[in-house]
């Protein structure tokens, strides 16, 4: 396709963005259980890694113990949460309070901010999930002054100048969630579109991701060029190929630390599933550099389906990763083990795809799972598909247990229990997942004395007290409900 037929979709009109206030209005907020009110509170911060259970964060709150509480993550986020986009141009405007609705309606503390690279979008290389046209995306991080215009027809990108808009919307939607409870990852650079969705994603012409992108020559004044050897394969772009580059990117690693180190809700990202080892571990570094010189230190990650693997993701110097399915995370994840915090993410597993038990499933194997989440379905997917709606409601419920258990404290356990789902502090704390729901064994035998017991109904989010039960052996459970369940004991007081 001609450069000038497929910026040509970029002019198309759109139809308007449907709203998350629109879907309240449908669902009438039968998403929460009657009556339940979730946690909503100042994030804060910042995060580190938990020194007693590195599977999760501390904030530095302790609990009457003096011991270190544990802070689990787990939330939704969407890719056009900071960059607008849509079919016209300029994109239609993203409501952002309206998301924090969203994912305070459903207890959620957690979102990836999606940056995106390229001015461009052909959805179609994202084939079933994909719309049959090209989202127009801004604002980018760098200035478009000219002189020319880029293959877009808008001014060329000056990549030693930045956007004030970019940067002013980026730290008021950090704080904004942040003064809504909600942990903020922060997204550097955007690898999916260069590393997987730029070649052989038919009907999406090769090279749409560079052909739009400030580091290809013909949209930026400064002679940059991102594709070093000539082969329209431009990974080198996440790497540590072009010194010229790696000095620009250093630059706005820099200006994004500045943007945001004084907030307490922050995590870094590197890049979505993008960049070559070394290019990765160097970004980390960068970061974590720069902020020393700064009031305040930030976790950094990594994620997966990119340019590494487990191996290199665990032995890398970020504090938090998202092992992926070609790692060997699909449903159901091993345990993890701890090496560092795991954010499973159901974007390097299915894309778009997962159900509530795949949540719980994997916290109680010791993960922070969180949801790629079509959300009002304007970018890709459906509009707020219902089959997902299970799976946002059981996010919230997990992060209900996880404040009222002593999480620091708790490993996963599949041993003892016969669904091989549980995550406890063996005689004080036990939580169980029953797929099938039916009847659980679970192994008593470190515990003493009386335990309290406690039914959640993962379909609706009720609860219900049990029969109070002893410790010193194994013990049998059924819930007073059809379907998969939830059962919580602790050691009575």
């Amino acid at each position: 396709m001609k450069q000038s037929v497929w910026f040509s979709l970029l002019l198309m009109s759109t139809a308007a963005v449907v709203s998350a206030r629109a879907y309240d209005a449908v669902t009438d907020g039968r998403h929460r259980p009657q009556g339940e009110a979730y946690e909503s509170t100042l994030a804060a911060g910042p995060l580190r890694v938990h020194p007693a259970n590195s599977r999760y964060f501390t904030e530095g709150t302790k609990n009457v113990d003096g011991s270190l509480k544990a802070v689990y993550l787990t939330g939704s986020h969407t890719w056009n949460n900071l960059v607008d986009m849509s079919k016209a141009g300029p994109p239609a405007a993203f409501d952002f309070e309206a998301y924090l609705d969203f994912l305070e309606r459903y207890g959620h503390n957690f979102i990836r901010l999606w940056t995106w690279d390229s001015v461009a979008w052909d959805t179609r290389a994202n084939r079933k999930l994909g719309k049959d046209f090209v989202h127009q995306c801004a604002p980018l991080a760098w200035a478009r002054t000219g002189p020319g215009n880029a293959l877009d027809g808008k001014p060329k990108f000056d990549l030693t100048k930045f956007n004030p808009e970019y940067f002013d919307r980026l730290r008021t939607r950090v704080r904004a969630a942040g003064d809504r409870g909600i942990y903020v990852s922060v997204m550097l650079f955007e690898g999916w579109g260069l590393s997987h969705g730029d070649r052989n994603r038919a009907p999406a012409p090769d090279g749409w991701a560079y052909r739009s992108h400030p580091f290809g020559p013909d949209n930026n004044i400064n002679g940059i060029t991102g594709d070093l050897n000539g082969d329209s394969i431009v990974l080198e772009v996440h790497s540590l190929a072009s010194p010229a580059i790696s000095a620009l990117q250093e630059a706005y690693i820099r200006k994004v630390v500045d943007t945001v180190n004084h907030l307490d809700n922050v995590l870094f990202e590197v890049a979505n599933e993008g960049g070559v080892k070394e290019w990765n571990w160097w970004v980390v570094k960068t970061i974590k550099d720069y902020e020393r010189t700064k009031p305040k230190q930030h976790p950094v990650g990594i994620t997966g389906h990119g340019g590494e693997r487990l191996a290199t993701m665990l032995a890398s110097p970020a504090d938090w990763i998202s092992p992926g399915g070609v790692d060997g995370y699909r449903d159901p994840a091993p345990a993890w083990d701890g090496r560092k915090v795991s954010l499973l993410d159901t974007d390097h597993v299915w894309g778009v795809g997962g159900n509530h038990g795949w949540v719980w499933r994997s916290f109680l194997r010791g993960h922070n799972p969180i949801f790629m989440d079509p959300y009002d379905g304007s970018v890709l997917g459906e509009r707020f598909d219902p089959k997902f709606e299970p799976l946002r409601r059981n996010m919230g419920y997990t992060l209900r247990y996880a404040r009222k258990m002593n999480l620091a404290a708790m490993t996963p356990h599949g041993e003892l229990a016969s669904t091989e789902f549980c995550l406890a502090d063996p005689g004080r704390e036990y939580l169980v997942y029953l797929p099938k729901g039916g009847e659980v064994t679970v192994d008593l035998s470190a515990a003493s004395g009386p335990l309290v017991v406690e039914w959640l109904d993962p379909r609706s989010g009720d609860t219900a007290p049990g029969e109070s039960t002893s410790g010193g052996r194994k013990r049998s459970f059924k819930p007073p409900f059809d379907g998969d369940a939830v059962i919580y004991l602790r050691r009575q007081q």
